[in-house]
Formats: structure tokens, sequence, C-alpha cells
């Protein structure tokens, strides 16, 4: 496993954008972020792998979000654009070691503190 600090969550305006930082300790496999919304179980957003150019979005972020990867600092973003209030929600950052399905939770072994999402119509 790995340690994970994340940051860039806040609030904004439907319409508007952000950007969310995920750094990690060590070694990862594979990156990606995870959200969930109160009263939801937590869904996979997006995720890409370490070493090889592929990235995985969910249908509901497709086209909006884009996330990217920085090797030599070990850290991943996630660019949110066009936010609207369905995406209002705590962000996780996650890492996986070995392989594993893409956008569900048991792909992942190593995960961030959350960060909270709030977009306001």
């Amino acid at each position: 496993q790995v340690q994970l600090v994340e940051s860039g969550g806040g609030s904004v305006q439907a319409g508007g954008s952000l950007r969310l930082t995920c750094t990690a300790s060590g070694f990862t496999y594979k990156m990606g972020w995870f959200r969930q919304a109160p009263g939801k179980e937590r869904e996979g957003v997006a995720m890409i792998y370490s070493y090889v150019d592929e990235k995985v979005y969910a249908d509901a972020v497709k086209g909006r979000f884009t996330i990217s990867r920085d090797m030599d600092k070990n850290t991943v973003y996630l660019q949110m654009t066009r936010l609207t209030v369905d995406d209002t929600a705590s962000y996780y950052c996650a890492a996986s070691t070995y392989g594993g399905e893409d956008l569900l939770e048991s792909g992942y072994n190593s995960w961030g503190q959350g960060t909270q999402v709030t977009v306001s119509s």
C-alpha cells in the first residue's frame, strides 16, 4: 500500500471547473478517482495506468473530466469541467499495486482521505 494525499476540492457554481490533485508515496500500478454522494454508493470516476498511456472514464463524466499524471511527481490530476450539481460528492483518490477492475473499489488497495466537491446551481 501507499499513502495518498489529495487536494483541490471546493465549492463552485454549475458550469465551473475544479482540479483535484493526488500524490502517492510510492509505486503504483494504476491510480483512480472515485466519488460518493450522500446516500449513494461510491462509484468510480476515472483511472489511469502508471506506465501505459491508457485511461478509463465513467460514462457520467466522459467529455467533461480529464485524468492525467506526472510520473516525476508521482501525482495524478483530475481536471473537472462543466460541473453540474450531480457532481457534488466526496472525491477519493485510489491507487493499486496490482491489476484488477479499473473502476471498481476491489481493484484498489490504497485510498486517500477524500476531498469535498460541492456544485451549486
